[in-house]
Order: structure tokens, then sequence, then C-alpha cells
């Protein structure tokens, strides 16, 4: 759920840094870019499940990253 929050949070921002990504992950809402975060929690679910508990770590590791980065974002720092 946080990385649903994140994500959403700022494409709704209109930070600047939002000029580097790809206009189709802005478009509608940034309904691809909520579909990408989607697809990469199935896919560590998936993993996770078919022994391979790396990949929850990871996942886990790429959560607290975009706390971090939505962080900066919402202080300002970037």
């Amino acid at each position: 759920m946080a990385n649903f929050a994140l994500s959403k949070a700022l494409i709704e921002s209109d930070h600047p840094i939002l000029e580097t990504l790809p206009a189709a992950f802005r478009r509608n809402g940034g309904r691809v870019s909520l579909a990408f975060e989607f697809a990469m929690l199935v896919v560590a679910m998936l993993l996770a499940a078919n022994d391979w508990p790396s990949a929850a770590w990871l996942y886990a590791g790429y959560t607290v990253a975009n706390g971090a980065f939505g962080w900066l974002v919402a202080t300002g720092r970037i």
C-alpha cells in the first residue's frame, strides 16, 4: 500500500522532477505508474511464494527507498 500511496502522491505533487519521467507514466493520473507498481508487487509475491523469499526482502528495500525519495521530495530537499 505504501508504494501505491507514494507514487500517487508524487504524481499529484507536480514536482519538477516529474519532467524526467516518460509522459505515459504521468498521463491519466499516473495509471501506468500505478500499474507498474502493481506488477512489481505481484512478481515479488509470486517469487516469494515459490521458494524465493529474497524477493520479499528486495521489495521491502524498494519500499524503503521509495519512502526515502518521497520524503526528500515532500520536504523540498530535491
